[in-house]
């Protein structure tokens, strides 16, 4: 037979349908009495594999770490399925609670989990693969993370040096702690471990994200001289151990203006004549001063030597020569006032001479009057420096220089010698005492001037040679780098064995080195130490090196130690300006005018029209604060008003 056309395959299928439901309808009421019947099967669907979520995404896990997640398995087909494998790829990926061949009945599901444990940074994917005998083998599940380092707190800078601040005054600098690892960090605690070093604009606890920074300040407020040293130690959530941070300062004193000598007689001068003493002005604070003026209250005093105005460091001095020039006859007094930066007030040196008419006999006086030595050991020597005046109007002829007294001497006079009006000679008086005990003598000094015999008392004490031995330590006391014109300090000791010993004098070979802390004469029993201190005050820049010999009574004396230090140059400042240009089309060119300080006026610091729009001050002084204004020239040389005063405050040396 033929194929039946296409379009009756439907047809014919569903007529055969008909055909045997009715056979079967037929046959079912037909065989109703048979007991061989039987229903037809009926097909069920295979098994199908599905997982909750489909993909695993774990986020940011800090390395040597690891996270889990739960995966829900479920047989979503009709029949039973087996898994019969698993298998994760990818680096720091695996899977527990997953124990295989394990079937899985018609929606019936089990939970496993995927591990995570990255061992380097960065991303990181993988697949978890699921071998099974359902429909969808093998069944995959994307992995994803990200293996990130711990959070760590970093200080920039590891260290801060305040240098020299004055007592009771206060400098900020500023410190920045960033999180350079991978997870946020809490930073709960800021310590400073001494009370003159102070934190501020930090608000805690504080949490910082990855690469996060926070800029905080420390405050150094000394509250006496000398140095401070101190740890802020930063507390955070990233480490059990802080992060410290090294903080040094110094506290300084004032600057502090003195004279020596604090009065100056001339004696008498003939009218039309002058006569000059010497005149020293010395810082002895801490600070850097500014000496801008001095004036005489009389006209018959001037000075001569110091030019104005003079900045003196810590520990500097000056010294200049005053005049006396008597216009009549009579006595002369005057004040020379001398005004610094240290002090609202003048310091104040009184002056006195007599005019004459006619020259005033000579007259020899000493400075110091008498002389006394302390401390002294038998069989040692100590010198002393006297110095003699002239202080009338005529020439004094020295013809002798005479001592006694036991163990006394004198030296460097050299006689006849001859001595004009305010002249002056030095000799130097010896001590050798040979057995201990108390002594006195006398210097006469004999000249034709009007005291004939200028009579100088001498006195001295010594003691015997101790058995005990006197050491210095450490051997070497270095004093660091220090800022030229600054102070650094070291510490040594002093110790006495064998016997006790009496310490009488130290002698320093160099004048940036000093010794304190010992008053002489100092007694040190056997076994005992004594400290001391040495300042170190450079003044130029460079290495240095002298000895420190301490006399004594002991066996040994002098004990020596070596004091060094080393000297660095301070920076050198300079102050940049720059401002907006003018909007006016005219203009040719700016001034630029400063002022020191909060008062006065301003005074112009540029020599010719600017044409820039900045302008660089090299001309200012470490330590002191400047305000600066600018104004605009017109091409008809018109000024325009100033702009608004901006403040520079140079740093301290």
């Amino acid at each position: 037979m033929g194929r039946l056309p296409t379009r009756w395959n439907s047809l014919w299928s569903l007529l055969i349908i008909v055909f045997c439901l009715g056979t079967m309808i037929g046959c079912q009421g037909f065989s109703a009495g048979k007991s061989n019947s039987q229903s037809a099967p009926t097909e069920s669907s295979p098994g199908g594999l599905s997982a909750a979520p489909a993909s695993v995404t774990f986020g940011n896990v800090q390395i040597g770490t690891s996270q889990n997640q739960a995966v829900t398995l479920t047989n979503t087909g009709g029949s039973s399925l087996t898994l019969t494998q698993s298998t994760a790829t990818g680096s720091g990926f695996s899977v527990t609670g997953l124990t295989l061949p394990l079937t899985l009945t018609a929606g019936e599901s089990t939970t496993v989990n995927i591990v995570f444990a990255p061992q380097a940074g960065g991303s990181a994917s993988g697949n978890l693969a699921l071998a099974n005998d359902g429909s969808s083998s093998p069944l995959n599940v994307a992995l994803s993370g990200t293996g990130v380092a711990a959070g760590n707190v970093s200080a920039s800078p590891t260290s801060l040096s305040f240098g020299n601040i004055q007592i009771g005054t206060g400098q900020t600098l500023s410190e920045t702690l960033t999180n350079t690892g991978g997870e946020s960090i809490t930073i709960s605690q800021a310590t400073s471990s001494a009370a003159s070093f102070t934190v501020t604009g930090q608000s805690l606890p504080l949490t910082l994200a990855p690469n996060q920074s926070s800029t905080f300040g420390v405050v150094f407020t000394p509250s006496a001289a000398g140095a401070s040293n101190g740890i802020l130690s930063i507390t955070d959530s990233a480490s059990s151990a802080t992060v410290d941070i090294a903080l040094s300062g110094s506290g300084v004193t004032p600057g502090d203006l003195t004279a020596s000598p604090t009065s100056l007689t001339f004696g008498s001068v003939q009218i039309g004549s002058s006569q000059s003493l010497s005149e020293t002005l010395t810082n002895t604070g801490g600070e850097n001063l500014t000496v801008s003026q001095v004036t005489s209250s009389a006209s018959s005093f001037t000075f001569t030597g110091l030019s104005l105005p003079l900045t003196l460091k810590p520990n500097q001095s000056t010294s200049f020569n005053i005049l006396f020039t008597p216009g009549s006859a009579g006595a002369s007094t005057g004040t020379l006032s001398i005004t610094n930066s240290a002090s609202s007030t003048a310091l104040s040196i009184a002056l006195s001479g007599t005019g004459a008419t006619e020259a005033t006999p000579a007259t020899l006086t000493a400075t110091p009057a008498s002389v006394t030595f302390t401390g002294g050991q038998v069989g040692g020597t100590q010198n002393q420096t006297v110095t003699v005046q002239n202080t009338g109007g005529s020439s004094a002829t020295i013809s002798q220089d005479t001592v006694s007294g036991t163990g006394f001497s004198i030296s460097g006079m050299s006689t006849p010698l001859t001595l004009g009006p305010g002249d002056t000679a030095s000799l130097t008086v010896t001590f050798a005492p040979q057995s201990s005990g108390t002594f006195t003598g006398s210097v006469v000094i004999t000249s034709n001037a009007s005291n004939t015999n200028l009579a100088i008392a001498l006195s001295g004490s010594a003691t015997a040679v101790s058995q005990g031995q006197l050491s210095v330590s450490p051997g070497t006391i270095g004093c660091g780098s220090i800022t030229v014109g600054t102070s650094g300090t070291a510490s040594g000791t002093l110790t006495a064995t064998g016997a006790s010993v009496v310490v009488s004098s130290v002698d320093v070979g160099g004048s940036e080195f000093a010794v304190s802390g010992i008053s002489f004469p100092a007694t040190i029993p056997a076994g005992q130490s004594l400290g001391f201190t040495v300042t170190f005050t450079p003044q130029s820049s460079g290495s240095a090196s002298v000895s420190a010999s301490f006399y004594s009574n002991a066996s040994n004396s002098p004990a020596s130690a070596t004091l060094t230090g080393t000297g660095i140059a301070a920076p050198v400042h300079t102050v940049l300006l720059s401002w907006n240009a003018s909007t006016s089309s005219d203009i040719v060119g700016y001034n630029v005018y400063r002022r020191t300080g909060t008062t006065g006026s301003y005074s112009q610091i540029n020599t010719v029209l600017d044409a820039a729009t900045t302008y660089t001050d090299t001309s200012v002084t470490d330590g002191q604060t400047y305000y600066y204004e600018t104004t605009a020239v017109n091409s008809s040389n018109e000024e325009s008003e100033p702009s608004t005063p901006q403040a520079v405050s140079i740093p301290a040396p």
